[in-house]
């Protein structure tokens, strides 16, 4: 696992510096939330930052005269918080630069105790400049194939070892991931799939809903042998002002793999959407600032490393696709 894990990281740097893209090192504190689910872990100095200290009585914690806790004495001076994604900061560098992409550990406190979830992973996310949705699915696919060409060629006695032991049939799936064109569904098409599956469901279907884990991967696995209420605020509206110009790319066994967007350029949007989530506009303001200055049509993806490890190799449990793994209750070494 460890050698198809640094094929799949080499081969994410040449395909993205083949194609002209500069690397950016996104910061893992960070004051804002990407994905506005408040899914984040705080860095604070306002409680025993020692292994000796962690273990004794918690002075109290400093706060403000109506009883919050008073951020201004913190090491920052304002809440801060690991990053769950380093998308916005790359925003601000494709303006200037074109297209930029990042590779780096994002965190999420999200207590998921599952096969396809950890609390601390690697994401890649590109970003491109005077692209639009249809641009951003064609980077996600060719670097797709792009990666899983690599393995496959370059680690032949490894996927041997996966096809034998792990998942009979791993080798041709890849084959079939690099060498096909991708299913191309829309978000009302698939539900329209999964209305018409003769399965039950655990999480019930319907327009509007997100899609589950189950229902992802009955449509890679079965069926094939974005509606803003939710999606993150800084996709693009449609015209229809029901749906956003969001894409994901789902594969078999894992399901999701690839979330990406156009991102909201036009400012009174943007605005309005923050509004709409009751999220600080005071949070976001130099985000908001790229559009307000000047910006440009973009889109983006993100990919969980990890999850590219599992489809690679065929392995069940995320938590097996990264050395030291994080999840809830678990926190070794």
């Amino acid at each position: 696992v460890a050698r198809v894990r640094n094929a799949l990281a080499y081969a994410t740097h040449k395909f993205f510096q083949e194609n002209g893209f500069v690397w950016i090192s996104s910061p893992i504190i960070t004051a804002s939330d990407c994905e506005g689910a408040g899914e984040q872990f705080c860095v604070t100095t306002l409680i025993p930052s020692s292994r000796e200290a962690a273990d004794s009585p918690v002075d109290a914690i400093p706060n403000t005269k109506n009883g919050l806790i008073d951020w201004s004495q913190d090491f920052f001076g304002k809440p801060a918080f690991l990053t769950v994604s380093g998308q916005l900061n790359a925003e601000t560098y494709a303006t200037a630069l074109s297209d930029v992409y990042t590779f780096g550990p994002t965190f999420r406190a999200e207590n998921s105790n599952t096969s396809r979830h950890l609390a601390e992973f690697w994401m890649i996310e590109p970003e491109l400049a005077f692209a639009d949705l249809d641009d951003d699915m064609a980077c996600a696919t060719a670097y797709l194939q792009y990666v899983v060409r690599h393995v496959l060629d370059n680690c032949k006695e490894d996927m041997e070892f996966f096809n034998t032991w792990i998942e009979k049939g791993v080798i041709d799936r890849l084959n079939d991931v690099a060498e096909k064109d991708f299913v191309q569904l829309t978000y009302t098409d698939a539900i329209g799939l999964l209305l018409k599956a003769k399965k039950k469901f655990e999480f019930p279907v319907k327009w509007g809903c997100d899609l589950q884990s189950e229902h992802e991967r009955y449509i890679t696995e079965e069926a094939f042998k974005g509606c803003p209420e939710i999606k993150a605020f800084y996709m693009r509206q449609n015209d229809d002002g029901k749906t956003v110009a969001a894409m994901d790319m789902l594969v078999p066994r894992v399901g999701e793999l690839i979330g990406g967007s156009q991102r909201e350029e036009r400012l009174d949007y943007l605005e309005n959407r923050l509004d709409e989530l009751k999220l600080s506009k005071e949070s976001y303001w130099w985000y908001l600032d790229l559009r307000r200055y000047g910006s440009v049509p973009h889109a983006g993806f993100g990919l969980g490393f990890e999850r590219l490890v599992q489809f690679a190799t065929g392995i069940e449990n995320i938590r097996d696709a990264i050395p030291f793994p994080r999840a809830p209750g678990s926190a070794e070494f």
